[in-house]
Order: C-alpha cells, then structure tokens, then sequence
C-alpha cells in the first residue's frame, strides 16, 4: 500500500509539472518554466522503473494520479500566472 501511494504521488507531482510547464510556456514565464522543465526530468527518472515493471494495478495507480496531477497543475499554474 505504502508503495502505490508513492507511486500515486510521484505521478500526481510528475504530471501536475506538465501542466504547470504547458502553462508557463504559454504566458513566457521563463524561470517558471525552467524549473518546472528540470523537475519533470528528475521526477521521471524514478517514475520510469516503477511504472515498466510494475503490475497492471501499479500502471492503474500512476494513470489515477498522472489525472490528478493535470487538474491540480493546471490550477496551480493559472493562479500563479495570474498572481505575476
């Protein structure tokens, strides 16, 4: 159990620097997205292990929270945006 709620997590915060990453490069939010861009590269690297061999329940758990992390991202982001 303790292993899938990281897994969530990682994805949640892997995709949600997506989101936010899509949306900084839109508004030209250069550091922003620098930072983000970086993030998402390092967050793979322990993403890409766990996921490729992980059962079906594990791809499921990374897929719930890759969903969870574009909504929560994407929000994130646009509050930002609007706050520079």
């Amino acid at each position: 159990m303790k292993t899938r709620i990281y897994l969530f997590s990682t994805a949640l915060l892997q995709v949600m620097l997506v989101s936010m990453n899509i949306v900084f490069i839109t508004y030209h939010q250069l550091l922003a997205m620098t930072i983000t861009g970086f993030a998402i590269s390092i967050i793979w690297t322990f993403n890409v292990k766990k996921v490729a061999f992980g059962s079906l329940t594990d791809r499921v758990v990374y897929a719930s929270g890759a969903a969870a992390g574009t909504l929560i991202g994407y929000y994130i982001s646009k509050q930002f945006v609007n706050f520079f």
